[in-house]
């Protein structure tokens, strides 16, 4: 019996394959390639900063990393 279920999941899984195949890939250009990977590295700064703000005491130090969140906002902004 479990030999009947595998043998359709693998039915599945290429008739899958065959019809992703068939569907055209999306093409980026080099420019929203660069985009995409700067809002990502953004993204990224911005959630280091934010568990920096979390545990950070001195308070100097908060407004130094606030601040670098609103701006990290800010550019995050003009790439949307």
């Amino acid at each position: 019996m479990s030999r009947g279920w595998e043998s359709k999941s693998v039915e599945e899984q290429q008739a899958e394959a065959a019809s992703s195949k068939n569907q055209p890939k999306l093409r980026f250009t080099p420019e929203q390639i660069a985009q995409k990977q700067e809002r990502e590295s953004l993204l990224l700064s911005r959630k280091r900063i934010q568990g920096q703000i979390a545990s950070a005491r001195n308070v100097r130090h908060r407004q130094m990393l606030e601040d670098a969140l609103a701006d990290l906002d800010s550019k995050i902004a003009q790439l949307s």
